[in-house]
């Protein structure tokens, strides 16, 4: 896997976590136990801080960023789609960002919340707890995410990151 050093800015990946070789993760970057960084996704905390839970799935060529002053912070439990794009935000725990979502700075998604696929969340909106945001610019629907949905799918990703970790083997 591509881990770079920036300067003074070292990634921190809790041993129990799995990071895909060609995932990318550099500088101000911590990665909780448990989580799954995919194939393609690149975590680039070159000017602010990335924080990754336990129990985070991130999913196949996802771009994290942060900035001075707007860090990116993802709790416990979340899962972020294919192809997703959070910067400067804060994600709540079991939240779900949906593929080729776009999550912006200072943004926060409510505990329980879900972004939908496509869906872009401007610069400061609050998803509340349990709600749905879907649509470009988002609208909010409360009370329509699945938390259930989302803790399945996390448990499940927590599982594959195991298997892919005792069990890939490149073949070139």
């Amino acid at each position: 896997m591509a881990i770079y050093r920036l300067g003074d800015l070292v990634p921190t990946i809790d041993p129990d976590a799995y990071v895909h070789p060609e995932a990318v993760v550099i500088g101000d970057v911590t990665i909780g136990p448990e989580s799954t960084v995919w194939p393609t996704t690149v975590l680039r905390g070159d000017f602010g801080t990335i924080t990754i839970g336990a129990r985070t799935s991130i999913q196949d060529g996802t771009v994290i960023h942060a900035g001075p002053g707007f860090p990116t912070i993802v709790g416990n439990g979340c899962v972020i789609g294919h192809l997703a794009h959070l910067e400067g935000c804060t994600l709540e725990d079991d939240s779900l960002v949906g593929s080729g979502s776009v999550v912006l700075h200072h943004a926060v998604i409510g505990a329980g919340a879900t972004v939908g696929a496509n869906a872009v969340v401007p610069n400061r909106m609050e998803v509340p707890p349990e709600a749905l945001a879907v649509g470009v610019p988002a609208t909010i629907r409360p009370g329509k995410s699945s938390l259930a949905l989302i803790q399945t799918s996390a448990t499940e990703y927590v599982s594959n990151g195991r298997r892919y970790k005792k069990h890939l083997v490149r073949m070139d």
